[in-house]
């Protein structure tokens, strides 16, 4: 955030927070160019599905731009964005000027118990530095039957990579699955550059953190790239998880 000075992780890394913000205008070139990224394939129809019916507040974790909570907006949903990045949460206000954003850390929401009908956390939670502690206040803001649906990288994708583009190319995992690492994708394309700063953690460390924080798994659904042929690279390892996570009543 302005004014404080540059953060890095255990291993030395810049935090994934700083490392969003410095790529924040890249971001909403890339994010608001319709169909550029799997937003448009594979999230928005797929995961607005994932969610229950419209009721009450709904929360939205690493909001970026604002595109999910637009969509979300007319959709019917009564939607609070929030980002770590101030440029993110200024470009989201003026594509949005009714809509309610905010800049705020995941781990620390400013809300109250109990507080929140849905939360949603589209690709966001491997980007955020404490992802447990995302998840813990997701679970604390929830009233009881309340759901948090999330959609990640999924930890396979994220642990390794194919040698090459070839439709029969082997997928190799070279450093170790379980390691929990800060990794950094330079991708350019159709005029557009973007470099995406995640961290990969294994399956467990999502789940072990869902579990902690009070919250059940009630589907998930690991999803290929359907638009290459059967049989492709991109058909034989899923690219992302979306989940739907039930808080449970007392």
């Amino acid at each position: 955030m302005p004014g404080r000075g540059r953060s890095t992780d255990e291993a030395g890394n810049d935090s994934l927070r700083d490392a969003w913000e410095a790529e924040a205008l890249n971001w909403v070139a890339w994010a608001r160019t319709p169909g550029h990224d799997s937003y448009w394939r594979f999230h928005r129809d797929r995961f607005l599905e994932l969610l229950p019916a419209s009721s009450g507040l709904t929360l939205d974790l690493g909001c970026g731009e604002g595109r999910f909570p637009r969509d979300l907006k007319a959709a019917g949903y009564k939607v609070i964005g929030i980002d770590a990045s101030p440029t993110l949460i200024e470009h989201a206000t003026t594509a949005d000027p009714g809509g309610d954003y905010r800049v705020a850390d995941a781990a620390q929401l400013p809300f109250a118990d109990a507080s929140v009908q849905l939360v949603t956390a589209l690709l966001s939670l491997h980007d955020m530095d404490d992802m447990p502690g995302a998840i813990a206040e997701a679970a604390r803001v929830l009233v009881p039957g309340g759901r948090l649906c999330a959609a990640v990288v999924h930890p396979i994708n994220s642990g390794g990579k194919f040698e090459s583009s070839t439709p029969d190319a082997a997928f190799v995992i070279r450093e170790s699955y379980f390691a929990q690492r800060q990794y950094a994708d330079a991708v350019e394309r159709d005029g557009l550059s973007m470099t995406f700063t995640s961290h990969h953690r294994p399956m467990e460390a999502y789940f072990d953190a869902l579990e902690r924080a009070g919250l059940l798994v009630e589907r998930l659904v690991e999803v290929p790239d359907t638009t290459y042929p059967p049989g492709d690279r991109w058909q034989r390892i899923p690219l992302f998880l979306h989940l739907r996570a039930v808080k449970a009543r007392r």
